[in-house]
């Protein structure tokens, strides 16, 4: 893929205004199914071991910039290079680096597509993208395309077409390609993983999760996320954040590592919350109360994999509410949840039919992983899982081993914003999704227990 078949913000608008009317679709398929898309998938990719990991950042505001602290307490990599479009973020993260006794790290800040000059002049290992998401593909593409593995915050992709690009790429350039979905990386999620693994829910049947978060003043704001992810509530109506949910079930139920997605339907609400939030803050005479927006406020989708299991996802960020993820992981023989957290087992509940607080099961249950490092995570981003999720993915690369996440994850799970977008538009019709690893589910093994 060229540059002038990469997302850009014009792009996205384009395709935004046809998947959000439903006369506009001329199927219920999405473009480029596994049969359409010829190619060599990859079984527990690894490349050689790599003592020291040479890293370059693009987009260094609030995640960007929390990355940086992440990796500046990392052992084995050197960040070499910074890249943003505001010269004072770029010069913001070198002193980072400097202060942390560190040599400073090259800089560019020459207009938007500046880091197609660093991934090719360079001599780096990881491109680490925390951009905008319309961004999130032409930085990947271009890390790989000239030697460098590459890492985007979430979602890697917002459209199918870019989600088979980063496959592909990455196949052709045997470069890893990770989608960092630190969601995987918080206590709960990770003692969940230990819980299934080792039997105690059973065979898992279904799953509930979501992102639900108020996300008003964010997206109304002057800066930040603000100045770019209302953009897609005008053009996208359907799931356009499903990772955080999602990415921890599919762990959980070995999505592209002995089952996947197959159907996808899903619904939306109508759209009210960010026009009233607008009125109400700005007034009714607003240029920001005349902005039309197409999103609803709640968006509900429902998975089915090639084995029968079921996932209900949620995205709700327009309304007044109490931050959750759900995530709900349910077998033959009981149930793990968190928001809250509690858990019942059968035949080892306290009381039956009646939850458990998850601290019962700590003490033998507890991720290792999340043992050994997450006190090096303490006061970091989220909790804590930033930082493991950065400390894994440089220990596998300097180990060359298998990554915890992989292109194919990053490609199935963030396939669900176009299918989910899809599904609204035929007004609630099933939608099927890509198989990315063309058949390799079916062998590949289900993601191991890790450690630090």
């Amino acid at each position: 893929m060229d540059d002038s078949q990469s997302t850009t913000r014009r792009d996205f608008l384009k395709t935004g205004a046809v998947l959000s009317a439903g006369t506009a679709l001329t199927g219920l398929t999405l473009p480029g199914e596994a049969n359409a898309r010829p190619g060599q998938a990859r079984s527990g990719f690894k490349t050689a071991p790599v003592e020291t990991v040479r890293v370059g950042f693009v987009g260094v505001g609030g995640m960007g910039s929390s990355h940086v602290q992440n990796y500046l307490a990392i052992d084995g990599l050197e960040i070499k290079a910074i890249c943003d479009i505001v010269p004072a973020k770029v010069e913001r993260a070198q002193k980072m680096c400097t202060d942390a006794g560190r040599p400073k790290p090259a800089g560019y800040s020459n207009g938007p597509r500046d880091f197609e000059r660093m991934c090719e002049k360079e001599d780096l290992d990881l491109v680490m993208t925390a951009t905008p998401w319309e961004w999130h593909v032409p930085v990947c593409l271009s890390a790989m395309k000239n030697g460098k593995h590459a890492a985007t915050e979430v979602p890697a992709a917002m459209f199918l077409d870019d989600c088979w690009a980063l496959v592909e790429t990455a196949e052709k350039y045997g470069k890893h390609c990770q989608m960092m979905e630190n969601c995987c990386y918080d206590r709960i999620e990770l003692m969940t993983l230990n819980l299934v693994r080792q039997g105690l829910l059973g065979e898992i049947l279904h799953a509930e999760a979501g992102y639900l978060h108020d996300l008003r003043d964010v997206k109304f704001s002057k800066e930040g996320e603000g100045l770019w992810r209302r953009a897609w509530a005008q053009k996208l109506n359907g799931n356009l954040y499903p990772t955080h949910g999602l990415g921890p079930v599919a762990q959980c139920m070995n999505i592209n590592r002995g089952d996947a997605f197959d159907v996808l339907v899903s619904m939306s609400s109508p759209g009210r919350g960010l026009h009233e939030y607008a009125v109400e803050k700005f007034g009714a005479g607003s240029p920001q109360a005349a902005e039309k927006f197409v999103l609803g406020d709640v968006n509900t989708s429902l998975i089915r994999t090639k084995l029968g299991k079921t996932i209900i996802l949620i995205h709700d960020t327009n309304l007044p509410r109490p931050y959750t993820r759900i995530n709900l992981v349910q077998g033959t023989k009981g149930l793990a949840h968190k928001w809250p957290d509690r858990i019942y087992v059968e035949g080892k509940a306290e009381k039956a039919h009646a939850w458990d607080d998850f601290e019962r099961f700590a003490a033998e249950y507890d991720h290792p992983l999340w043992k050994a490092i997450a006190s090096k995570g303490e006061g970091r981003g989220h909790g804590g899982m930033d930082y493991i999720e950065d400390y894994r993915l440089i220990q596998s690369l300097r180990k060359g081993e298998p990554l915890d996440q992989d292109v194919y994850d990053a490609a199935a799970w963030s396939a669900v914003v176009e299918a989910s977008c899809r599904s609204v538009a035929a007004k609630g019709k099933p939608v099927a999704i890509p198989d990315f690893t063309r058949g390799l589910w079916k062998t590949n093994p289900p993601l191991g227990i890790i450690t630090a």
